[in-house]
């Protein structure tokens, strides 16, 4: 027979403290990092590739935050554990400063990845709702994303805007920077930019030190009984 919680007065004797039960997501584990990360590649737009190609020197700007791909993954030897893969991409704009004294504006895509491991305790708990969604059966349910009956928890991120720290160009040098991050950009990102992102290996090319701040957590969904009293005015 199934246990039914039912809400209702604490005590008989005060009717106006009631007992209910709320549904929540519980905080397993965190972590807040203060993170320096030093020469990231950055990709100009073509038009801002050509500036750099005539900049004398280069000095810092501003950064903000386009997006932020999360993925959650169990530790295979540490059974609770897991992974939390997060990549940042960040539009950077900078002062480019050519043969006369006035700096001229270059902006382009800055990536970062960033992993943290994290306590999430272990889910045997299938989650299933009435809600319209993905209702075709899965082989595999307990990692499917789409019908809500992954056990996987929940991870949250909470960030700022970066601080550009400093800039410098370098000479290109093909050998160091043949992973190229231009050609898979989620939605929205490649469309913030006028003109596409340039990631020749043969031009001039700009390294970027960016600091910011993370908080990082692990949530499970969770249902706690708690108590209230009914105000009479």
């Amino acid at each position: 027979m199934a246990e039914r919680i039912v809400p209702g007065p604490v005590c008989p004797s005060q009717d106006n403290c009631e007992a209910v039960c709320i549904h929540t997501r519980k905080i397993y584990d965190s972590c807040k990092d203060k993170d320096c990360v030093e020469e990231l590649r950055f990709y100009p737009t073509q038009c801002s590739q050509e500036l750099l190609s005539r900049a004398q020197t280069v000095k810092g700007g501003k950064a903000e935050l386009l997006y932020t791909y999360i993925d959650v993954e169990p530790v295979v030897f540490n059974r609770g554990f897991y992974t939390v893969d997060m990549r940042f991409f960040y539009a950077v704009t900078l002062q480019a400063y050519l043969s006369c004294p006035a700096p001229v504006t270059v902006e382009g895509l800055c990536v970062f990845d960033k992993r943290v491991i994290l306590f999430g305790s272990e889910g045997n708990v299938n989650i299933y709702r009435s809600e319209k969604g993905c209702s075709a059966f899965c082989p595999t349910p307990k990692r499917c994303r789409c019908s809500g009956t992954t056990n996987l928890p929940v991870a949250v991120l909470e960030t700022v805007d970066p601080i550009v720290l400093s800039s410098k160009v370098v000479e290109p040098v093909c050998k160091c920077y043949c992973c190229s991050c231009v050609d898979d950009l989620p939605d929205g990102v490649a469309d913030y930019f006028e003109g596409r992102l340039c990631d020749s290996q043969n031009g001039t090319k700009l390294l970027v030190s960016l600091g910011f701040f993370t908080v990082v957590r692990i949530e499970r969904p969770a249902q706690y009984p708690v108590s209230y009293t009914h105000l009479t005015l």
